[in-house]
């Protein structure tokens, strides 16, 4: 049996619950436990404060974690990253008041700046020639500045708004974040193949994320037309209609390009065209 260690509140737990949804691992969450077993699947979840959770993988108290990239840098612990899960995204910038003018990164020579990220910070001002007194906090870094405790604050950013509420603005952006799952570097090769498993189950979840499975009728004489704008898997399945004239085209279309292909597809006289969401896809 496997152990993963993931985060026990917040957005990375929903996210993570979520993707071990779709890839039918079965967690029991109507009572918040520290060890849960899955009902359909030989794994376990750890749920812990997400700075814990690279120590916990490197130490080999768990196998697995799924943490973000920001807290397995801060932490330096030796951990293989296995995949990047998309999701979870933010960056680590440097944010100082709205009104203070602001030229450059020599602004923050010889100021104080409050962080819950002290190592990657003061990586980041020694690469670029910066002497800076940081001040490790724990939480609530955003409201350092108002309170006299520093001059700047360097944090997570996901939307901006918690800048904006507190009357800062963001300066300098010194690293992008998503959630990694991360693993032991010596797992047994039973736990690596149920690893692999596992990687099988959400790959095919990622694979089908925003992605539409498209069912068309096609005047069968525009059939070369519409298959020259679908960017099927391998190529669009074509099946005969009882009217001799059309036929039926199934595709899969990325979310990003759906309007623009299906507009193109009117106009060569696709119609009956029907969409559905696609849950998993094995290629």
């Amino acid at each position: 049996m496997l152990r993963i260690a993931i985060q026990s509140k917040g957005r990375l737990y929903d996210e993570t619950m979520n993707l071990l949804a779709e890839a039918d691992i079965k967690i029991g969450t109507s009572k918040r436990t520290l060890l849960c077993k899955s009902e359909n699947f030989p794994l376990e979840v750890l749920f812990l404060r997400d700075d814990d959770i690279p120590q916990t993988v490197a130490s080999g108290i768990a196998d697995l974690g799924i943490v973000g990239e920001n807290e397995l840098t801060e932490q330096q612990e030796a951990c293989d990253i296995i995949m990047r899960l998309g999701f979870s995204r933010c960056r680590l910038s440097l944010a100082i008041p709205k009104e203070t003018s602001y030229q450059g990164l020599e602004w923050f020579q010889g100021k104080t700046i409050a962080t819950s990220y002290p190592v990657i910070l003061s990586r980041f001002l020694d690469s670029k020639g910066i002497s800076a007194n940081i001040h490790h906090i724990a939480g609530s870094v955003e409201i350092s500045p108002g309170i006299g405790l520093a001059d700047a604050i360097f944090d997570i950013v996901s939307s901006g708004s918690t800048l904006v509420s507190n009357n800062l603005r963001e300066v300098e952006v010194v690293m992008q974040s998503e959630a990694l799952l991360i693993g032991y570097p010596q797992l047994t090769d039973e736990k690596r193949s149920i690893l692999q498993q596992m990687l099988f189950r959400i790959e095919a979840v990622r694979q089908a994320e925003d992605k539409k499975y498209v069912r068309m009728n096609v005047p069968r004489e525009r059939l070369d037309d519409v298959l020259s704008v679908l960017p099927g898997l391998k190529s669009p399945t074509v099946i005969p209609l009882a009217d001799d004239a059309w036929c039926s085209v199934h595709t899969v279309l990325d979310q990003q390009r759906f309007w623009e292909i299906i507009g193109r597809l009117k106009e060569m006289g696709a119609q009956g065209i029907l969409v559905t969401p696609i849950e998993k896809m094995i290629l």
